[in-house]
Parts: C-alpha cells; structure tokens; sequence
C-alpha cells in the first residue's frame, strides 16, 4: 500500500515538474525551425529604392512612402512578439489570453508561430507553419496531448493567405516573385501569391492618407471545435498607428472570421513589437 502511494506521488510530482519547467516539445520543434531557415538565409543589403517599386499599385507605393519604408534597409526576416493578447480558439469556446510569436522569412514564403498559454492551470499551445509551401496547425494539450494537427491543400493555401495578409509589414517580402499585385482603385489591391502549386489571394484596402487599413481573403477554412468545416471570409484588420524607427506602423493587429452566425473577432493583439532583421 505504502509503495503504491508512494509511487502515485512520484508520479504526480513528474507531472508538476513537467508543467511547471520551461521545456516544451513543441517549441522546441519551432526554435528549430526557426533556425534552420534563418541558418539557410542570405544576408541583404542596399535600401528599398523607388525604382523597386514602381511597378506596384499606386496605394501600395503610397503606404511604402507615407509609412517611411522608402530608403530604409532591407530585410531578410521579420519577428512579432505578442503579450497578452485576445484569443479565442473557435466560437464556441471563450476569449483566452496568449502570449504568441511569429517569425515571417522573405526568400521564400516560410512563416512559423507559436502560442502559449493556459486553459483551466493546464499548458496549451499551437504551432502555425508554413514551410516549403506545406502548412500546418497543430494544437497540444500539457505539452503531450494534440488536440488537432490540421495538414493538406486547403491549410497550404491558408497559410499562404495569411503570409500574404502580412507581407507589407515586411515591405522587402512583397517584392518577390511569388507575389503579384493588380491595382483595383485609389485605396485598393488586389495580390496574388503562388507557391508550391498552389495559389491565394486577397485584397488589400488603404485609408486615404495612404495606411493599411485591411486584407481580405476568401482562401481560408474555418474548422470548429467539433471539425466542421467551412470557407469563409477571413479579414486582418491593421489600426492605431505610431511611429518607431522612422516607420509608420499598426500598434493593433486583429483576425475576423466572417462566419453565418456573425463576425467573430478570434485574435486581438495590442501589445506587440515588431523587429525586422538584414
């Protein structure tokens, strides 16, 4: 009886430890990553010139100008760290609060992230990635448990999407080949990105004064809880922006999924910091 005890609470201790120590399985899987891909990158240099960009839509030249991106220095990669910030995993469930980092790459669109938080004391986290044009979402459950591990042609072009939504806060990634823009108007574009064999799209919309306002996509499923799913409109919305290091940029990045039921905003984040890297 003792020995049972005893090895019962062996037992309940590893589990503590194992929550409560920094080590995780699946962000070590995204350092990894990350550094594979920052490992295979080439250093840029030079400024983005005028000349670069004269192809582009007029609003999209106008945001690069109004936003201070011209004559700035190149850059390879871009990371985004956020704190505490709203999250709901889908609509049945309740707004959660996250703390969640992006890394975006420009040779090609590669794109990881990583969430972490809580859920009832008890560790969840996700891994978002793009990587040589296969994407992926996987959800874990105290560092062990996968809840969803979403692969395939519809989370390929997804993720593509999504890559595309936020490639003008990497100006230098819009300027890729995999990436080609139509002007629709003085306050819209429209872009298009392929790779691997596969495509998505989305408009883009700038306020008068030449700021991303937004992206639109119809490229997106929305999976519930429960594993249906659907394609809807997905939007990213861009607002409250200030100026750091001589650039224009978002202090509030939101997702909206477009849904039947009403518009569900599943991602608001405030508190963020955005460093870009040669």
């Amino acid at each position: 009886m003792l020995i049972g005890l005893s090895l019962l609470a062996l037992i309940v201790v590893a589990v503590v430890v194992f929550f409560v120590i920094p080590y995780s399985p699946l962000k070590a899987k995204f350092n990894r990553d990350v550094k594979e891909r920052i490992d295979r990158s080439s250093q840029v240099t030079g400024v983005l010139s005028y000349e670069e960009v004269e192809h582009l839509p007029l609003p999209v030249k106008r945001y690069l100008e109004t936003c201070g991106y011209m004559g700035k220095p190149k850059s390879s990669r871009m990371k985004i760290s956020f704190k505490n910030t709203d999250f709901k995993l889908s609509r049945e469930k309740p707004m959660i609060k996250i703390d969640y980092s992006q890394v975006n790459f420009v040779q090609k669109p590669d794109r990881v992230a990583f969430i972490d938080t809580r859920m009832y004391g008890i560790p969840f986290q996700g891994y978002d990635s793009l990587l040589d044009g296969e994407g992926g979402m996987k959800g874990v459950l105290a560092k062990g448990i996968t809840l969803f591990n979403e692969t395939g042609g519809d989370m390929d072009q997804a993720c593509l999407a999504t890559f595309l939504s936020e490639s003008l806060l990497i100006p230098d990634a819009a300027l890729q080949s995999y990436i080609s823009w139509k002007e629709v108007d003085n306050t819209h574009a429209k872009a298009i990105i392929t790779y691997g064999g596969i495509e998505a799209s989305g408009i883009f919309t700038f306020g008068e004064t030449g700021e991303l306002l937004s992206f639109s996509t119809e490229d997106r499923i929305y999976t519930s809880m429960n594993g249906d799913r659907q394609q809807v409109k997905w939007t990213a919305l861009f607002s409250d922006y200030q100026t750091k290091d001589g650039r224009k940029q978002p202090s509030r990045l939101q997702a909206i999924w477009h849904l039947p039921e009403g518009d569900m905003i599943y991602f608001d984040g405030r508190d963020f910091r955005i460093d870009r890297f040669m």
